[in-house]
C-alpha cells in the first residue's frame, strides 16, 4: 500500500506531518500548516540537544511535537487517550525510523499521579482547557517536571498583570476585581462547537498557577504559550499543608502519608 492511501486509510488528521517521502498528512488543514507554524517559534526557545533527556508529550495527537522532540535526541513517552490518534502517532513514528525513541501509552493526564517517572520536559500544549478538573491535572503534571514544561492553553485576550499580594485582607477583596487578577472563566456549554473547552484562564491566572505549582515562566515564544522552569524556590502542593487533600483528589492513602511525616517529625 502506498504511503498516500495509507494516510487516507488513517483519515481524518489534525496534524499535518511533513512525511519523509515528501507526502503530508492533512495538507489541506483548516488552520494552514498546523502545527509546523507553532513549532517554528517554540522550537529555539528549547535546548537544540535533548540527547539524554526524558520527555514527556501530553495528548500528543498524531505525534508531531514527539517526532521533532525525539529529532533531537529525546527519549519520549506520548500519552493521549484517543486510539486513534495513538494508531496515527505510531505509524507517523516508524515513517520517521523514531518509533524505538518514542513510547506510546493511552493514558487520562490524571493517571500520570500513578506513575514513578520525572521528566526533563514537559510537553503540555493544548490540554488544560479540555480538563474538567484543571488544578488538579496541573498539580499532577507539575511534579512530573525535572527541569522544563512547555504549556499552552485557550486563554482570555490580553497580557494584563500585576503584583499579587502574600495575603488579601477579608473586607478588602475588592482587589480581585482587577483586570489582571489571576482567574479562570467557565464554559458552562460550548466554545467554537466544542463540549470540551471547560476553561480559558487569564494571562496573570497562567503565571500564577504555575508559579503555584513550582514554575516560573521564562519564555513566551508565541501568544498563548509558555515556557517555565523547575524553581526550587518556590512552595508547591506537596510541601504545603494541601498536600493531603491532593493526595485524597488522586486516590491515595494520604492518612498514611501523614502518619509517615509524623514519624520522621
Amino acid at each position: 500500500m502506498s504511503t498516500k492511501s495509507e494516510i487516507k486509510q488513517l483519515a481524518p488528521w489534525f496534524h499535518n506531518i511533513h512525511l519523509p517521502d515528501g507526502s503530508s498528512t492533512a495538507p489541506d488543514h483548516f488552520l494552514g500548516d498546523f502545527p509546523k507554524f507553532k513549532w517554528d517559534k517554540i522550537k529555539n526557545s528549547i535546548p537544540e540537544d535533548l540527547e539524554g533527556w526524558k520527555v514527556l508529550d501530553i495528548g500528543c495527537n498524531a505525534g508531531f511535537y514527539s517526532i521533532e522532540l525525539a529529532k533531537r535526541g529525546a527519549e519520549v513517552l506520548a500519552i493521549d487517550l484517543d486510539e486513534h490518534y495513538l494508531t496515527q502517532a505510531q505509524w507517523t513514528a516508524q515513517q520517521f525510523g523514531l518509533d524505538d525513541k518514542i513510547r506510546f501509552q493511552q493514558m487520562q493526564v490524571y493517571d500520570l499521579a500513578h506513575i514513578e517517572e520525572e521528566f526533563d520536559l514537559v510537553w503540555f500544549m493544548g490540554v488544560f482547557y479540555h480538563l474538567r478538573y484543571p488544578m488538579l491535572a496541573m498539580d499532577i503534571v507539575s511534579q512530573k517536571v525535572k527541569k522544563l514544561m512547555v504549556f499552552q492553553t485557550l486563554s482570555l485576550p490580553g497580557q494584563d498583570e500585576m503584583s499579587i499580594p502574600e495575603d488579601v485582607e477579608f473586607h478588602k477583596r475588592e482587589i480581585m476585581q482587577e483586570t489582571a487578577w489571576p482567574k479562570m472563566a467557565f464554559i458552562e456549554n460550548k466554545l467554537a462547537g466544542d463540549p470540551t473547552n471547560w476553561w480559558a484562564p487569564n494571562h496573570q491566572g497562567i503565571l500564577s498557577m504555575l508559579r503555584s505549582c513550582g514554575l516560573k515562566v521564562t519564555a513566551m515564544p508565541e501568544d498563548e504559550t509558555y515556557v517555565a522552569e523547575k524553581d526550587p524556590e518556590l512552595y508547591t502542593s506537596v510541601n504545603t499543608w494541601n498536600y493531603s487533600e491532593y493526595l485524597a483528589a488522586v486516590g491515595k492513602d494520604w492518612k498514611e502519608e501523614v502518619d509517615k511525616k509524623t514519624r520522621k517529625g
